[in-house]
């Protein structure tokens, strides 16, 4: 079955260039000029990931991941401007699970596109496949994650992360203590021969860091090691 690739972009050379890309390496595209025309169609028919630029009128990319991710999973690269502020130029504080900025390469975005589907994929086959070795727990003081299926709790309280946020933590907290550079921690995440710049991970750092505090105001088992990287603290 083939992939389907949902764009929204109010600009129409890019919606077209794109479409034909990605058609032409076997996807299934569906496109959208603005975020509220794209909102009812892809939460009542969800693809297997969008891309959405953040600039559009009516609804902007930000507006329309705040909304999507209110009913849906599937994951989300964002397009971005150089000049934006990091934070939102990614989008990753609304969890996105990825971003390219402006102007960028057709290749570079097909690779992100094929990382993000794969780290999706590793994640859904263990929980769908009966066949598939079950993944032990990993219990760290007040946290508890089930690999196969996906699956956070802080204190008890159900925490929701993206695919790469899980992975992150994952790698942080198999060895609670030791320090992991942001370079392992991107070897982690983005296990393919892209670029991606290192403060990705700081803001995905951030953004788990927020949804962890929603669920207990003092959570802080995220440490951060200023110029060497972060490690969890066990309790």
């Amino acid at each position: 079955m083939s992939i389907t690739i949902a764009l929204v972009d109010d600009d129409r050379n890019i919606l077209t260039s794109l479409s034909v890309t990605l058609q032409s390496e076997g996807f299934t595209t569906r496109l959208y000029s603005d975020g509220e025309a794209a909102l009812k169609a892809l939460v009542e028919n969800p693809p297997d990931l969008a891309v959405l630029d953040i600039k559009m009128p009516r609804m902007d990319g930000m507006e329309l991941l705040r909304r999507l991710r209110e009913r849906t999973d599937f994951p989300v690269i964002f397009l971005t401007s150089k000049d934006e502020e990091l934070d939102e130029a990614l989008g990753l504080a609304m969890g996105a699970d990825d971003y390219i900025a402006k102007p960028f390469s057709q290749r570079l975005l097909l690779a992100r596109i094929r990382a993000v589907l794969r780290r999706t994929e590793m994640r859904a086959r263990p929980a769908a496949e009966d066949e598939a070795p079950e993944q032990a727990e990993i219990v760290r003081g007040r946290l508890v994650m089930d690999p196969a299926r996906h699956r956070v709790k802080w204190d008890g309280r159900d925490v929701t992360l993206t695919v790469t946020e899980f992975m992150i933590l994952e790698a942080l907290a198999q060895r609670p203590g030791v320090v992991k550079s942001r370079n392992q921690l991107m070897d982690v995440a983005y296990q393919d021969d892209i670029y991606v710049d290192d403060r990705t991970i700081d803001s995905h750092i951030k953004r788990m860091r927020r949804k962890f505090r929603a669920a207990d105001d003092d959570f802080n088992s995220i440490e951060t090691l200023y110029g060497v990287g972060y490690r969890f603290a066990e309790e």
